[in-house]
């Protein structure tokens, strides 16, 4: 890990899940500085402080980011923009800002937009990371130990600005790379953002059906396991999907041609694509959680 210093104060907007972690990591690593969160309402500004989250909360991201050496904007990206405009004229000279939007292009967008001249000192960052929990309350200082974090630096991306990120990073457990921003949008696209969409609506299709309620008496582990994502913010998922549209729907394309192609298997009583298909879905899922277990490369 870089023995840089670490920032005086740092401001995160936004204690939710991811932000509110953060702050939780940040404390149980002993961070010295100044702690300000920016939260939504006075009662969550309390709650907040009570929790010890932060050293001060307010409700105005403005006065959140004021002196601060590093400022984390941890909300959902649809509100990217509206926030990232909001602190622009509040920030020191050299303050570095970052993100954990789970897109990147439309981010990036945004603070160019807000930002202007001072872009350089952004480094777009998403943490892979989550629960289907939310609120001030769904936190915890370890939710980002040994979990993937992608910084997607442009090319007006300052040196020093993407070190002090990453060693944010490297001091919650995190273990971070570098992608580039629309190949990070097409990877989330495949590997969060298209499950999220079959997750809502499988479970919304289930959930309008006339005999809905012994479907769900009857559900058993699988069914759980499948839609556990489908309790997640519907506006923030919403945001998401519609903010990385030119990468979801390609994918969303392709497996609904796949899903089709089943059907014509099954209305067949055709056995044997079935089998292929389950059989080459097995396998990679498979090598998939041996890896995750260490147990493979």
């Amino acid at each position: 890990m870089s023995s840089r210093p670490e920032p005086e104060s740092i401001a995160i907007i936004g204690l939710g899940l991811i932000g509110g972690s953060i702050a939780r990591g940040l404390r149980a690593d002993n961070y010295r500085g100044r702690l300000v969160g920016c939260v939504t309402t006075s009662d969550h500004a309390e709650r907040a402080c009570a929790l010890g989250l932060v050293d001060a909360a307010v409700t105005d991201p403005a006065d959140a980011v004021r002196g601060a050496s590093l400022v984390v904007v941890a909300v959902p990206v649809g509100a990217m923009a509206a926030v990232l405009a909001d602190i622009a004229p509040a920030l020191a000279p050299d303050a570095v800002v970052t993100d954990v939007g789970s897109t990147k292009l439309s981010v990036i967008a945004d603070a160019k937009a807000a930002l202007g001249a001072g872009i350089g000192r952004f480094v777009p960052g998403h943490p892979i990371a989550g629960t289907e929990h939310s609120g001030i309350d769904a936190g915890f200082a370890t939710l980002y130990r040994d979990r993937r974090v992608i910084l997607t630096p442009t090319p007006e991306t300052d040196a020093d600005a993407l070190a002090t990120v990453e060693t944010l990073w490297q001091r919650l457990g995190g273990r971070v790379s570098e992608m580039d921003p629309a190949h990070h949008d097409e990877v989330l696209a495949a590997t969060s953002h298209l499950p999220h969409v079959l997750a809502f609506a499988l479970v919304d299709t289930l959930a309008r059906m006339a005999e809905r309620t012994e479907i769900f008496d009857y559900a058993a582990g699988g069914f759980a396991d499948f839609t556990r994502i489908a309790s997640s913010d519907p506006q923030l998922w919403s945001d998401i999907v519609t903010a990385n549209a030119s990468a979801v729907l390609p994918v969303l394309e392709r497996y609904i041609g796949d899903l089709e192609a089943l059907r014509g298997a099954i209305a067949a009583g055709d056995k044997e694509p079935l089998e292929a298909s389950f059989g080459r879905a097995k396998h990679a899922r498979d090598r998939f959680t041996q890896s995750r277990n260490g147990t493979s490369e």
